[in-house]
């Protein structure tokens, strides 16, 4: 069984002027589904405004789907009930895309990492000022500054509390949204190889939402590509992109720069005006995709 599994997922918002304009809703998620296996890295994968964010959230309930199913260990969490929800979430958890406004600026940073433990009431006050300082430690961090502000870190130092907040109360499922774009270069590689380690140590499973495809392809198992709401394909990371079968795969993967000093970009057009949304079907042995 799955991990995770995404049904039909729907999500909706109103056009602009709200449900009275007479505009019919903005479909952000389109009749999503997928499954995540345990222990798996699953990349969600495409241009701006595709929907990826809102996907993820929807995952976790942060954003109220508007139809479909979500099985957690085979429980539905869109079933739940507020208090059954609160204890679920400890098994998920969201690290945000950008490091500077995910942190309430006028808290300490430990405070930031033990808020969850506080939450869902879990130990003594001494007990989890001592989980903190393991937690810092677990993700690069000196305990001794966890009195110290968010301003008063790096950017990739910032990204290190969220992850050390995510993981407070040991999750086994993490969002990854977009969790490396905020950053520097020079750090990018750092948070990944945390989070990449962090895999291994603790048996994690990730959706890792992002654009950078050739970070997707150096640590997704498994890759979906999404465009206006719908997922157009799926199958291993390498196989999307050695052997891409929808259209708008292809020009995604052409717009992906070159390294060699010389190569010549060569851009593959997407029709979006000619695209129509189909299901996706599979066309080899675990790659699925809508032609």
């Amino acid at each position: 069984m799955p991990l995770v599994e995404v049904r039909r997922l729907v999500k909706e918002f109103p056009a602009r002027g709200g449900w009275l304009s007479g505009r019919p809703p903005v479909r952000a998620v389109d009749d999503v589904s997928f499954a995540i296996e345990a222990g798996e890295t699953f990349g969600l994968v495409g241009e701006s405004g595709c929907g990826k964010t809102t996907t993820g959230r929807c995952l976790l309930r942060l954003v109220e789907p508007t139809s479909g199913e979500i099985l957690f260990g085979g429980t539905d969490v869109l079933a739940l009930s507020g208090r059954e929800l609160r204890k679920a979430r400890r098994n998920f958890q969201i690290v945000f895309q950008d490091p500077y406004s995910s942190l309430n600026p006028r808290m300490r940073a430990g405070a930031i990492v033990e808020e969850p433990l506080a939450i869902h009431k879990i130990g003594s006050p001494g007990e989890r000022k001592a989980r903190v300082g393991e937690l810092f430690e677990l993700v690069g961090l000196d305990p001794a500054d966890a009195a110290k502000y968010p301003h008063e870190f790096s950017g990739g130092q910032r990204q290190r509390i969220g992850v050390a907040r995510a993981l407070a109360l040991e999750p086994s499922f993490i969002v990854a949204d977009e969790p490396v774009s905020a950053l520097d270069v020079s750090i990018q590689a750092q948070v990944v190889n945390l989070l990449l380690d962090l895999q291994k140590r603790l048996g994690l499973t990730y959706l890792f939402i992002a654009h950078d495809l050739r970070l997707v392809r150096q640590i997704c198992n498994r890759t979906a590509v999404m465009y206006r709401g719908r997922l157009i394909e799926v199958a291993a990371a390498d196989r999307i992109f050695t052997a891409p079968a929808h259209p708008y795969t292809k020009a995604l993967l052409s717009a992906i720069p070159h390294l060699k000093p010389g190569d010549r970009l060569e851009r593959i057009p997407f029709p979006a005006a000619n695209f129509r949304p189909l299901p996706l079907r599979e066309i080899n042995a675990g790659h699925f995709a809508a032609v």
